[in-house]
């Protein structure tokens, strides 16, 4: 009779490869680098200075939507594109 409650379960290395490393850190950099653009050229935000601006010249920052872009795609494409990368990477090894 075994007493052994506790079943031993190979460990699996979760080792995640250099593409999906980088996959994770495209969208971080990104928003950095809009945020550290927005900061050391602050004319090119319009909205602190907005007289005489219309519409497009206050709605279109481009630093701002250099942050929305790394945002976006944090949220909506960085986490399929590493479970693709994960899956490719079971199935082939």
């Amino acid at each position: 009779m075994s007493t052994q409650i506790v079943t031993d379960i190979p460990h699996v290395a979760a080792r995640r490869s250099v593409r999906v490393h980088a996959v994770g850190v495209v969208a971080p950099f990104t928003v950095a680098a809009g945020a550290a653009w927005a900061f050391l050229q602050p004319y090119r935000l319009t909205i602190l200075h907005p007289r005489g601006q219309g519409f497009w010249w206050l709605f279109v920052e481009p630093p701002i939507l250099v942050v929305l872009v790394g945002v976006l795609f944090h949220l909506l494409l960085a986490p399929a594109l590493v479970r693709d990368l994960q899956e490719a990477g079971d199935a082939s090894g």
